[in-house]
């Protein structure tokens, strides 16, 4: 059903010869299902989800892509030549991919150039991709069959079509350090990266305050909570709601979303200039140095603002009147401790960055690969997928590097314990271990794994509501 629908939607739908404007109308006219004469993001969104090939976000980068008197939808004229010279995009791409000029793309060809830009795949996962565009089972793909395939789709150019190909944005969830977003040459060029980095920092701000709570359960129960002193989760809600008031629950928010921004540009910045240095081309990078640019650029951004980590954690475990603000707190923690106690836990803090990236991306793209296993006619999977690969590998993230934050949490807040629990990273594990067993080194572990669908629901939503007002799509 699919395939006849989407092959009487398409098939005559080409815009590159002269007389090719009735074929045009046609589509239009099938895709104006209000027939006023103009085709909007709703109805272009509905047109590609029943032709089967709706991708997000691709609707409203259409639209914007040919609205030019900018009044949010296309008319027959602005349609028809958003068509033609999308088609002229799409034929230059199928021409740099057909290597040897025969008027078909196949896998070796996929292969090759996939690997020119730094993602060698198998010849497995470049048959996928084919079959995902083989109409006649020849296993090769040819002009119609590409134009078919990406006429409603907005990527154009080779880096596009691969990101069409595959999935490289990171929610925010409070506690990632995972590897950063990449970014296109186009996106680069055009300014477009610092809106998916504002809108990114939007997300994560909203996404850690609608979560604070639970974030600061989470610390509570890492520095406070023993086998001699359990703290459950209704219970350590009711004793700070006692100590502090409602409000008290987003104490320590503030800081947290305060270094969201230099956070993300750090590492960002960070990020291109290790790809640069680890890859001979500057462009291309494999996935393992892609993974070891990403740690480092994770550490870099770490190491500027961790200052603001430390304060987070004291403002977070404050009592009532202990400190009056960030400035407060600040200036008493240098008279008090000196320079050094901004950076207590810091070792335990850059030794989880691999274990927490390293697993993260690897657990990601199994789960990801094993689900293209399943559906082999489709090489995208769709966003409940990617947001569930991504929500599951940042969990087992969290539990290899869980250990290692409780004791930079603890660390962090050494001058609200006792002088005698003031210790190394070792040492301190060792107590831990020796005076609650080994599960005491995931304490607070329960909030921390509540926050994380919410938090990943959240960022995800006011993410695409932000590229949206922003004038950006995926």
């Amino acid at each position: 059903m699919y395939q006849t629908l989407r092959t009487c939607l398409l098939s005559n739908a080409r815009c590159w010869d002269a007389d090719s404007t009735r074929s045009c109308q046609d589509l239009f006219e099938r895709l104006d299902t209000n027939k006023d004469g103009k085709v909007d993001v709703a109805e272009l969104r509905a047109g590609l989800k029943e032709m089967g090939i709706f991708r997000q976000g691709a609707a409203q980068k259409i639209v914007s892509s040919g609205d030019q008197n900018k009044d949010g939808s296309l008319d027959l004229n602005e349609f028809s030549k958003y068509m033609k010279e999308h088609e002229k995009k799409l034929l230059l791409t199928f021409k740099s991919l057909d290597r040897n000029n025969d008027g078909r793309i196949d896998a070796s060809e996929i292969q090759q150039s996939l690997a020119e830009l730094g993602m060698d795949i198998s010849r497995e996962n470049a048959l996928k991709i084919l079959q995902s565009m083989d109409n006649d089972g020849t296993m090769t793909v040819d002009w119609n069959e590409w134009r078919e395939h990406f006429l409603l789709c907005p990527a154009y150019n080779l880096e596009e079509v691969i990101r069409h190909w595959k999935h490289s944005s990171v929610l925010d969830i409070g506690d990632s350090l995972a590897i950063p977003d990449e970014f296109t040459e186009e996106e680069k060029n055009s300014g477009r990266w610092w809106k998916h980095l504002a809108a990114g920092a939007v997300a994560g701000a909203v996404s850690r305050t609608g979560t604070a709570p639970l974030d600061r359960m989470k610390v509570f129960m890492q520095v406070h909570s023993s086998k001699t002193n359990p703290i459950s989760l209704g219970g350590g809600f009711k004793q700070m709601i006692t100590e502090g008031g409602l409000t008290s629950l987003w104490r320590g928010n503030g800081i947290n979303v305060l270094k969201i921004a230099p956070e993300t540009a750090i590492k960002f910045m960070a990020y291109e200039q290790f790809k640069k240095l680890l890859s001979s081309e500057g462009n291309t990078i494999e996935t393992h140095k892609r993974f070891m640019a990403g740690s480092l650029a994770g550490a870099t951004a770490q190491t500027a603002i961790y200052p603001m980590e430390v304060l987070k954690t004291r403002l977070t475990l404050r009592k009532t009147g202990q400190y009056s603000g960030m400035f407060d707190c600040a200036k008493k923690i240098l008279r008090k401790e000196g320079v050094r106690a901004f950076y207590k836990g810091y070792i335990p803090n850059l030794v989880g960055i691999i274990p927490y990236a390293g697993i993260d991306l690897a657990v990601y793209e199994t789960l990801k690969n094993t689900w293209l296993s399943y559906h082999p006619d489709s090489p995208n999977p769709g966003v409940l997928v990617l947001v569930a690969c991504g929500t599951m590998s940042s969990t087992c993230g969290q539990l290899a590097s869980y250990p290692l934050a409780l004791v930079r949490t603890r660390m962090q807040a050494q001058a609200s314990l006792d002088a005698s629990d003031q210790s190394s990273m070792t040492s301190l594990m060792k107590k831990v271990v020796a005076k609650d067993g080994f599960f005491g080194l995931y304490r607070g572990i329960l909030p921390n794994f509540m926050k994380v669908i919410p938090a990943v629901s959240i960022s995800y939503v006011v993410y695409e509501y932000m590229k949206t007002g922003l004038g950006i799509s995926k």
